[in-house]
Order: C-alpha cells, then structure tokens, then sequence
C-alpha cells in the first residue's frame, strides 16, 4: 500500500511562511509503524502514480533486513541518529547478531527441510513482531524525545492512524499475534530500557556508561523474551515440542512415540551466538552455546543463557570495541538486500 503516514496541513501565500502541523500521539505511533513495514518491503514503481510497498516474502530476507536495522539504530545511522550519543542504544548491538543467528536458522538445511513446518513459522513469526514491536519505540524516541516521553503510554495497535490499523491488521500472524502481545502497549521493562538510555545520554564517566548500557540490554531483553516471544512462540505446545525435540528430551511423555530414534542433530542446529557477522566463528571468545540441558521453551531457562551471553557480549564490546562495531557495519549493510522472490518495477525500500 502506500505511505499512508503523510501528514497534510493548509499552507498560506505569505513567502517563506511555516505552518504548524500538529500530530498526537496515535499519529505519531502511526509514523513509527511504518517505519518498521516499509523497512521489511519492496517499492513498487507507480508508473506515474503514488508508489506502493510489498512485504518482503523471505522470512531470511527479513531477519537480516532486520539484523540490519538494529545494526544501524545501534551505529546511529538511522533516520533521526545523533552519531554523538552511539552506543546508547545497547540492546539493539545485541539484537543485530540474534536476527542474524535467526537467518541462519533459517537458512539452515534442518530448519529450511524441517521435521515440523512449525519450528521455521516460528522463527519467522517471531523475529518478525519483535521488530515491528522493538524498532518503533527507538524510532520514536530517535525522532523526538520529549514526544516520546508523552506518548510512551499510548501506543496501542488499536488506536493508529485508519489505514495503518487497518494494514497492520493484515500483516502476517497479526490475528494471532496481536492479542498474545497485548496490541503493542507499553511494558514495565521498555519504560526502564528508554531510562537507561537517558542515563547514558547524562552520563558524566564512561563507567555510567557502561553500566547504562548493561541495564539497557537487560531490561529489553526481559521484554523480547518475556513480553513477546515466550506469549509468541514459546508458549505454542507444538512450537515447544520441537524445542524439547532438540535437546534430545526424548524421555518426556509427550514426546514419547513421536520423536524416538531421532538425533537432534538433524532437526535443527545447534543454540548458539556468534558475534560475528557470518553464521559462525571458530573463535570461542566471540560466540557462546546454550548449556546442555537448557530449557529454551521456559522464559526462567532461557534468560539464565540469555543472561550469560549478555555478559559476555558486554565484555566483546568493551575489549574489541573496533572489531564488534566493524561486525556490526558489515549487518547494516544488508538493509535493501533484495527479496528471493523477484517482481517487476520494484526495489528494495529504505
């Protein structure tokens, strides 16, 4: 469809005159989830008339499109940035190399010929509304702070613009997803991440710095992992079978009859971070792998990994700053990286 997000206002005859334009809340809201859509389509050529935008097919397009956002909101490259206060926006380093590790997932021959359609659905399904949830409060705040900070507590699917209500409600998964995730409001742990990034922003020492940043990526990680992706995907029996499936939880009733005889191995690869912009590293300081035996369907168990690997993503970032950021540059490249599935008069949207 097309940008629906345009804000129109009655202009005068007096040259070099301003008008006001003024949006509330839900406008603006509006605004920021269309930055999270027009990101994951491709334009299509008018020819002549208003451009219209196509969601991309490719749930590996979209997850590095995604990596690639993340990326550069953390770089402050994105519309809106202020390359002065890089760094600020902690979670969303992190965030880049796990859509990453979701790409590859995806690409992966056991998930890509899966036992279960269900574990490929799920990642795709996943990483795609935790972005349109995630990327919309750091534009809005990258936009205007102090607007922010007002309309916070008003963001809600329900209440967008009529034709962006209407668009996100044809999204994929949006009837399923939309109340799992209580229609986008605002939760406890985004409010404390934003807190964190005002803190960095006043910091008076890199050592409050530093200790912003950690509290930012906690907070919204709790978020991701407990606000959306475990109502999402987790909290889906299927979905959790197979997660069960591939630790090789063979012994629990309900897998019994179902998985036996099966290696894990062939189902889908192995839980592991690399902090490099390929799929994988050799170099173990650079990449971190599940526990053995951790409970990735269980929020309690997925944050104790997930605690670890923000730790050590901490310690990469403050002793190979270079080389982490570098990493990072390379993702934010593959913001127009092309569909898989090619149509005509259209192009990667920015």
């Amino acid at each position: 469809m097309t940008d629906v997000t345009t804000v129109e206002a009655t202009t005068n005859e007096t040259p070099d005159s301003c008008v006001d334009v003024h949006c509330d809340c839900p406008t603006l809201w509006s605004m920021a989830q269309q930055f999270c859509y027009v990101r994951l389509c491709n334009r299509k050529n008018g020819n002549g008339t208003k451009d219209s935008y196509r969601l991309i097919n490719s749930f590996v397009v979209r997850a590095r499109r995604i990596a690639a956002t993340y990326a550069r909101l953390y770089l402050e490259q994105e519309e809106h940035s202020d390359p002065k206060k890089k760094g600020r926006y902690y979670w969303m380093a992190l965030g880049a190399f796990a859509s990453k590790t979701v790409a590859c997932s995806l690409e992966d021959v056991r998930v890509d010929n899966a036992v279960s359609a269900t574990v490929r659905a799920g990642l795709g399904k996943g990483n795609f509304w935790l972005f349109n949830d995630i990327a919309a409060w750091h534009w809005y705040y990258n936009f205007n702070p102090g607007s922010f900070d007002q309309c916070v507590g008003q963001r809600d699917a329900a209440t967008y613009v009529s034709k962006v209500k209407a668009q996100v409600q044809k999204l994929p998964w949006a009837g399923d997803a939309l109340s799992k995730i209580d229609n986008l409001r605002v939760k406890e742990q985004v409010r404390k991440g934003f807190q964190q990034v005002k803190r960095f922003e006043t910091a008076p020492n890199e050592t409050t710095r530093r200790d912003a940043q950690l509290a930012n990526l906690m907070a919204l990680a709790e978020h991701e992992q407990g606000n959306i992706l475990q109502p999402l995907i987790y909290d889906d029996k299927d979905f959790a079978w197979w997660i069960k499936a591939q630790r090789g939880a063979w012994k629990d009733t309900d897998l019994l009859g179902k998985a036996v005889g099966i290696p894990a191995s062939l189902i889908s690869p192995k839980l592991k971070v690399a902090f490099v912009s390929a799929c994988d590293t050799d170099l173990p300081e650079f990449s971190n792998v599940a526990p053995e035996g951790t409970k990735m369907e269980e929020f309690d168990g997925r944050m104790r990994w997930v605690g670890k690997v923000a730790e050590q993503f901490h310690q990469r970032m403050i002793d190979h700053t270079g080389k982490m950021e570098a990493e990072l540059a390379v993702m934010a490249g593959w913001v127009g990286l092309p569909d898989l599935d090619i149509y005509p008069n259209e192009s990667p949207a920015r």
